[in-house]
């Protein structure tokens, strides 16, 4: 729904844009570098797949949480990029991020179910962890989803930059908090 008259994005929108962009980074964070170089064989795994696999089905609820908002909450009227391409690029930038995360946390998901480790990591049956995760096929896609998914962010960065420092359109206060004034809705 959008609303040529508003100048931001919805606070909750933009409550949930920082809190993902926050946890987002700390997951991928977590999966690449923690969990990756700890064996499955170290006891500290399991705490870090806790943390893990908690944060990215908290993600996936507050993904699917700010798609909804966006389609029910009015927002401004879309970008302009002064491109063709770019205006294009950018929505469908954005629409892929909630694919992609959204797809992300059920490869994660599946992969979890698939190696057993609802029962080992959060219900405490003191079995090991399997050997390797390699043999599960979810487990890939969920490889190759978290690197799209850093391409996506380093092209939103790249947007962010367009706009701010190339454009200087002040874009990013769209997705700012910011006080209601005389004749702004928010």
């Amino acid at each position: 729904m959008r609303d040529s008259k508003m100048k931001r994005h919805h606070p909750h929108l933009v409550a949930l844009h920082w809190l993902l962009a926050l946890m987002i980074i700390v997951a991928l964070v977590m999966g690449g570098i923690i969990l990756g170089k700890t064996p499955n064989s170290d006891p500290e795994k399991i705490g870090h797949l806790q943390t893990h696999m908690s944060l990215g089905t908290l993600i996936l609820i507050l993904m699917v949480a700010r798609f909804a908002v966006r389609l029910l909450k009015p927002r401004p009227a879309p970008a302009e990029s002064g491109n063709p391409v770019l205006k294009w690029l950018g929505p469908l930038v954005h629409y892929l991020f909630y694919l992609v995360v959204i797809a992300m946390a059920s490869s994660g998901l599946a992969t979890a179910i698939l190696a057993g480790l609802p029962e080992i990591v959060f219900g405490g049956t003191g079995e090991p962890l399997p050997a390797s995760f390699d043999d599960i096929p979810p487990r890939a896609a969920h490889g190759i989803l978290s690197i799209l998914l850093m391409i996506l962010i380093v092209l939103h960065l790249a947007g962010f930059v367009f706009h701010q420092f190339i454009r200087k359109d002040h874009l990013f206060e769209r997705m700012w908090f910011a006080r209601k004034s005389g004749g702004e809705k928010s």
